[in-house]
């Protein structure tokens, strides 16, 4: 399980999608759904700082706009985790489909822009912003692949390198997993003799995959990053057509 983590952590540190591994992980080791997903978050935690810190001291993460995405991700998470008292999160499924495309399309296609231009600028710390409140909302609504989807709207929307991207989603994404882990443990829904030791894997992988991302840049980023987005494609589709 440990080596799983890591390698969840790895991968989510460079293109998103380490609950691809994780959660049916945690589902052979005979945990209930409701478990699952909350011991996934707090182990998933350890690995977006860590790697959070290794795209920091790598100089890529922006924190002009870091000081923008960090709150409003986290407020987004809250937000989503109320609005599955009200809509179904299953109704989300054929949109997530078509989005996850679109994210496809993005890391395919976007070239970045000239260096410093969007993302130094004020209205590209709000546009950020913006794609971390969404993004945020979704993953503490219905969560599969947001790491990607933050990824992708950095990339669309401020025209980032694929690099950038992963280091300010990284930012993002720490900030909606602090908000579901707190909901989580608030429930009882975290089993943390199982998420702490799971932690020491998330922490190296996330560690690792960071330095994947910095050594290697766009090229390793765009090949993962299709890579989950295939996986969730798959996972998403299956779920669809199970529950009809």
């Amino acid at each position: 399980m440990v080596a799983a983590a890591f390698f969840a952590g790895a991968v989510d540190a460079i293109g998103g999608g380490g609950g691809l591994i994780m959660v049916p992980a945690l589902l052979a080791a005979g945990l209930p759904p409701h478990l699952t997903l909350g011991t996934n978050k707090g182990q998933s935690l350890f690995g977006s700082l860590a790697a959070t810190v290794r795209f920091a001291r790598s100089g890529l993460v922006d924190w002009k706009a870091a000081r923008v995405t960090f709150p409003l991700a986290f407020l987004g998470a809250l937000a989503g985790a109320a609005l599955v008292s009200v809509i179904r999160p299953e109704v989300l499924r054929p949109l997530v489909l078509g989005l996850l495309v679109l994210a496809a399309v993005l890391v395919t296609v976007a070239r970045p822009r000239a260096e410093g231009s969007p993302s130094a600028s004020k209205r590209g710390s709000w546009v950020a912003g913006l794609v971390a409140l969404a993004v945020g909302t979704y993953d503490g609504f219905f969560g599969p692949g947001a790491g990607t989807f933050y990824i992708a709207g950095f990339v669309g929307l401020l025209g980032l390198s694929l690099a950038r991207a992963s280091a300010d989603a990284k930012v993002a994404n720490f900030a909606s997993n602090i908000a579901a882990a707190i909901l989580f443990s608030t429930r009882g829904a975290i089993l943390w003799s199982v998420a702490l030791p799971l932690a020491a894997g998330q922490l190296l992988g996330g560690f690792l995959g960071a330095h994947i991302a910095v050594r290697r840049g766009d090229r390793v980023i765009r090949a993962v990053v299709l890579v989950v987005v295939l996986g969730l494609v798959i996972k998403v589709a299956r779920d669809l057509f199970q529950a009809r």
